[in-house]
């Protein structure tokens, strides 16, 4: 899976967590139905939410009968935090190296890299602001304490 659908998938996840409660073991949500939610295949699921369980975003439990749960209230997990924990930054990209003995070649790979970096730095700044439960607030179906909500066609 690409870094680029990793903090998407991530994001979802947390909040469809939210969205159903999974506030414990006991409401743990299967990474099937993670996956039916966002979707994507439960692989990926369990790839993501691996990393965001080392992250200590969410607990999980394996088998049969395991699931993820959030160890932190919606409103506790930024999107910064999300991004580090499944991407390790806001990484736009990097330039190639440039052709020796060209000047511009030399300069502008230099240049990029500043404007990577600036473009990194406030991409995290603004991702800092947003919660879980903001994303879910700008939802007009999600309920404001969090419950299931009857018109959400994925069953807990």
């Amino acid at each position: 899976m690409s870094d680029s659908q990793r903090f998407p998938v991530a994001a979802h996840a947390l909040a469809y967590m939210a969205h159903k409660g999974a506030f414990g073991p006991a409401q743990a949500m299967p990474s099937g139905v993670l996956a039916s939610s966002i979707p994507t295949n439960p692989v990926v699921v369990r790839r993501v939410t691996a990393l965001l369980a080392k992250a200590g975003l969410i607990a999980t439990r394996p088998g049969a009968t395991g699931g993820s749960w959030l160890l932190r209230q919606p409103e506790d997990i930024r999107l910064d935090q999300v991004l580090k924990a499944v991407n390790g930054c806001a990484h736009i990209g990097s330039p190639p190296a440039g052709a020796k003995g060209c000047p511009i070649s030399e300069h502008i790979p230099r240049q990029v890299a500043k404007a990577l970096t600036a473009a990194d730095e406030a991409a995290t700044e603004a991702l800092s602001k947003i919660t879980i439960a903001d994303l879910l607030a700008d939802n007009p179906i999600a309920l404001a304490a969090f419950a299931p909500h009857k018109s959400c066609p994925v069953a807990a």
